[in-house]
């Protein structure tokens, strides 16, 4: 049994991972989220690069007055404008072990709506 919250995201992070793989033609959208903020990368894992990043920390969002609900949305917004001036349209979703609920379904939500495909 898992001892602390950390011990038991990182079981379900790795057993997510095994399953979700993320390719050049369909890159893995990372999401990290801390107590305050959340940030999203997109992620070639057959070169191990970072192709596209957002963050709630940009100063844009940070100016937004609202919950962090919403500034996850406005994060998502951001990660799919940049996906797609990068030419990346469909991309495979990594909830990083945390509850699809909240500020991580906010922000994928938004990223949808904003034109990406997962």
């Amino acid at each position: 049994m898992a001892n602390t919250k950390l011990e038991r995201r990182k079981k379900i992070k790795m057993r997510i991972r095994k399953k979700i793989y993320g390719t050049t033609e369909k890159p893995r959208m990372s999401v990290f989220r801390s107590n305050s903020h959340i940030s999203v990368q997109i992620i070639d894992d057959l070169n191990g690069k970072t192709l596209v990043s957002a963050s709630s920390r940009v100063k844009e969002i940070m100016q937004i007055q609202g919950n962090k609900t919403q500034k996850a949305a406005e994060v998502g917004k951001l990660i799919a404008k940049k996906a797609i001036e990068a030419g990346i349209t469909s991309v495979v979703f990594d909830r990083n072990g945390y509850l699809y609920h909240g500020r991580v379904k906010s922000l994928a939500d938004a990223a949808r709506e904003g034109g990406l495909k997962f």
